[in-house]
Formats: C-alpha cells, structure tokens, sequence
C-alpha cells in the first residue's frame, strides 16, 4: 500500500517544526544537509510526497485517533539525498492520511 496523493501535509508542519532550529529532537540541521530550508519549503513537501507515493507503507501501531503508517527511503533534495523514515496517520474520522513527522533512518 502507498500513502495516497492527496494526503494532507500543513505547511506549518514544515515551516513551524522541521525547518525550524530546536533544542531538542532538531531535524533542521538534517534536513539543511540535503539543501532544505524554510525559503524552500514547498521543495521538502515535494520530497516528502514523492517518497510516499512510491515507497510502500507499513502499519506502526494504532491508536483512538487512526492508523500509523510509516514509510522509508530516499528523500531527494536540491543537493543531497537523505535516508529517512516518514510517520503518517490515517485519521478514523475521515479516513484521510495527514503527515506526521520524518526523522532520519537508523539502520
């Protein structure tokens, strides 16, 4: 199964939190490595939607809110490829995928 095309990612998901230099759990500096930054946002969204539509997804657990589903792979940016695992979560309500987080891929 794959994640659908319409999936809902919030641009403050990216904007807000990723691409956003943090304390603790920072993925902006991960992120950066590969070209991403808050001026390209919509590159990483690009990135992220991609991989998702090619990558299979795997069930991770559900909960009272839905489905987690994750996917892993290759996320291309404007000058670098990082490995990295997608969260996903397939709202009961609706029925509809909304973007959780990615974090890098530990093998």
């Amino acid at each position: 199964m794959n994640i659908p095309a319409d999936a809902v990612i919030a641009t403050d998901k990216l904007t807000g939190y990723l691409l956003i230099a943090r304390p603790l759990d920072d993925k902006s500096k991960f992120l950066a490595s590969a070209g991403f930054t808050q001026s390209n946002f919509e590159i990483l969204e690009a990135a992220i939607r991609n991989l998702a539509t090619v990558a299979p997804a795997e069930e991770d657990g559900r909960n009272d809110y839905g489905i987690f589903w994750r996917v892993s792979g290759r996320l291309q940016g404007p000058t670098g490829t990082l490995q990295v695992v997608t969260v996903w979560l397939q709202w009961h309500l609706d029925g509809r995928f909304r973007f959780i987080t990615l974090k890098p891929l530990r093998k």
